[in-house]
């Protein structure tokens, strides 16, 4: 009688972790990259978010790598996106100041 209740639960279970780990790290990334792209798009930004965080890492005078430009890029699509704006914003003001 235990195993009819406990084999189905399990394969529920599973599948419901394997469901939100695919959303999580495949689905979310995805749409995130693409809300993005077409933010850039939509203002006419021809740069992409890796090349507007090196340049405005650079711009500040501090040196990073590409490792953690990407882990940067990753973090501001998902958590902060607007940070890509902000960012080029600053890029564009110190160009025009210069």
């Amino acid at each position: 009688m235990a195993p009819v209740i406990i084999i189905p639960l399990t394969v529920v279970a599973i599948l419901g972790i394997v469901g939100y780990l695919i959303y999580r790290y495949v689905i979310f990334d995805y749409l995130s990259t693409k809300s993005i792209n077409d933010t850039l798009r939509r203002y006419k930004i021809k740069k992409t978010p890796f090349e507007i965080i090196k340049e405005y890492y650079e711009k500040k005078g501090e040196p990073i790598s590409d490792q953690e430009i990407s882990r940067l890029e990753r973090l501001y699509k998902q958590k902060e996106p607007e940070q890509f704006l902000v960012m080029y914003d600053s890029i564009r003001e110190d160009s025009r100041t210069d």
